[in-house]
């Protein structure tokens, strides 16, 4: 949406799709947009989220970005409520 709202809407977070996440680290102008969405949301005061991370290689990019919070695949795929506890509990173990 257009970023004159910024300044008129109770933002915190800006959300960087998934869209501009799958190409990652390869695709420079993807690169330049992730690059360019931290530095605005961070000099703004906001925190920056990914969403749609599925490999190593775009978390640790992201990472490297200074990107607050990342979500996707990479963590874990969606499940049932009995999996996901014990999916917790394994990960607590090591």
């Amino acid at each position: 949406s257009s970023l004159a709202h910024i300044k008129h809407l109770p933002v915190t977070c800006l959300k960087i799709d998934k869209v501009f996440i799958d190409d990652l680290p390869d695709d420079a102008y993807d690169v330049a947009i992730i690059r360019t969405v931290s530095a605005l949301g961070h000099s703004l005061g906001f925190r920056v989220l990914a969403e749609g991370v599925e490999t190593e290689e775009q978390f640790l990019f992201l990472v490297e970005q200074g990107i607050d919070t990342i979500q996707g695949y990479y963590f874990g795929k969606p499940m049932e409520a009995s999996t996901l506890e014990q999916w917790i509990i394994d990960r607590d173990k090591g």
